[in-house]
């Protein structure tokens, strides 16, 4: 199986730098030069509890050349979704599956107007990845879960394939018969931790020692439940705790939120497909959702003023 990872950042590098080690065929995609340089030349060096690991694994810019995969995995931002994707039609072939493994919600409706809905799997990840440098990735594997499903009505065979593969590169996965529930389940964590590290800066050890930030994540939590089950989804998550002890489970103290990661690159982040995914279905639906609308105001403000102000660029 040819596998590409479309938007090889530092969660694309955890999981296509663990398919790789494990053997598989996988090529990173990464806009970025620098990266891409430092692994073809270095290696990637995967980080985790047990010690770290340079894989050899290519690397590029683009998908030009690459020929067709069998499997290409969707990691790019939620806003960079249809630009990657157009970029990356040289790679779809016949039987090529296209998996969203990103954070959010509505990217398989992007990729299937783009590849065909019939080529679209979804999914969502609890593995984590940090990038320390170009070509250092800490990848956090060990027990997060990868949930991956069919949206429509074929049959599980090439979901089961995948997830056979991922398994036996020690990510555990499981194809899942209700995949729009997994979807929100995993936005719960999401809306848990992703805007608060980004507002507070904080990495995950030190973001979970502050009861108030603790407080509000249940309240945000508590809303984006309450949201799902209005729209008919039947969570797996049943109270706002379990998704703030889950979204930090087994990750190192360091561990950043992608959205803190994001700030810290002076970049925009994908909170409006997340915090204010759950305020606009929230507003459809006639759901309060105030903690969340808040929480996309602070995150809003401080990327207006990373694109305000460059010099705060440099210093993050």
């Amino acid at each position: 199986m040819k596998i590409c990872v479309l938007g090889a950042g530092s969660l694309g590098c955890a999981i296509g730098g663990t398919l790789a080690k494990a053997g598989a065929d996988v090529t990173l995609i990464n806009r970025r030069p620098e990266y891409v340089d430092a692994i073809n030349r270095n290696g990637l060096t995967l980080r985790d509890a047990g010690g770290q690991q340079r894989v050899r694994v290519l690397a590029a810019t683009s998908a030009a050349g690459l020929g067709v995969m069998d499997l290409i995995i969707v990691l790019v931002k939620s806003f960079d979704t249809l630009a990657a994707m157009q970029g990356a039609m040289c790679l779809v072939g016949e039987h090529t599956v296209v998996l969203s493994l990103q954070n959010g919600l509505g990217h398989e409706a992007v990729l299937a107007d783009l590849v065909g809905a019939e080529r679209v799997l979804a999914g969502k990840t609890y593995v984590g990845g940090l990038l320390v440098s170009p070509g250092v990735v800490v990848a956090g594997t060990q027990g997060k879960e990868t949930l991956i499903g069919e949206l429509g009505s074929h049959t599980p065979d090439r979901a089961n394939a995948i997830a056979e593969l991922f398994n036996a590169a020690g990510l555990v996965t499981t194809v899942c018969t209700d995949i729009r529930a997994t979807i929100w389940d995993k936005l719960l964590i999401n809306v848990a931790t992703g805007a608060l590290s980004g507002i507070t800066g904080l990495p995950y050890g030190a973001l979970y020692q502050v009861p108030e930030v603790r407080a509000c994540a249940l309240a945000a939590v508590a809303e984006a439940m309450a949201v799902a089950r209005a729209s008919g989804i039947q969570l797996s998550i049943q109270e706002p705790h379990e998704a703030w002890d889950k979204a930090a489970a087994g990750l190192p103290f360091e561990f950043k939120a992608s959205m803190l990661q994001s700030l810290e690159k002076g970049s925009i982040t994908e909170v409006d497909y997340i915090n204010g995914a759950v305020v606009e279905r929230g507003a459809a639906l006639g759901v309060p959702t105030p903690v969340n609308a808040t929480l996309v105001a602070c995150i809003k403000g401080i990327e207006h003023g990373l694109q305000s102000h460059p010099q705060r660029k440099e210093a993050t």
